[in-house]
């Protein structure tokens, strides 16, 4: 059984990174995700501060996604692979967040993204 969502669709939202443990985030140029849902599948794209460009492809099962990401580094040579889970949440303002727990090279971090 599908779990159903308590938090809306991402479908055409944007979100910038607030903060991650894995690099600190520029505020002038944080890295900047567009999503795509539909029928429980999640894709989308991201670019921005440590990023030249990467993509996402996952699932969402109520408010609980799961994807898995490529990405290249503004180096122009590093590519970064990995997978990951996000809990969709509602804040205080009723804005959309994304708790991110993800890995990248057998190292666990976690960031915060905030809806545009």
């Amino acid at each position: 059984m599908n779990e159903a969502p308590t938090a809306p669709s991402l479908d055409g939202r944007e979100f910038v990174m607030e903060s991650s443990t894995n690099s600190a985030v520029d505020p002038a140029s944080p890295s900047r995700f567009h999503y795509f849902e539909r029928e429980g599948v999640i894709w989308g794209d991201y670019d921005g501060d440590t990023v030249t460009f990467g993509r996402f492809v996952g699932t969402r099962t109520g408010d609980a996604l799961q994807v898995s990401f490529v990405h290249q580094m503004l180096d122009g040579v590093t590519v970064v692979s990995g997978t990951g889970g996000s809990r969709v949440e509602l804040d205080a303002e009723g804005r959309v967040r994304l708790v991110e727990d993800f890995e990248i090279d057998g190292v666990d971090h976690v960031s915060i993204c905030v809806e545009v």
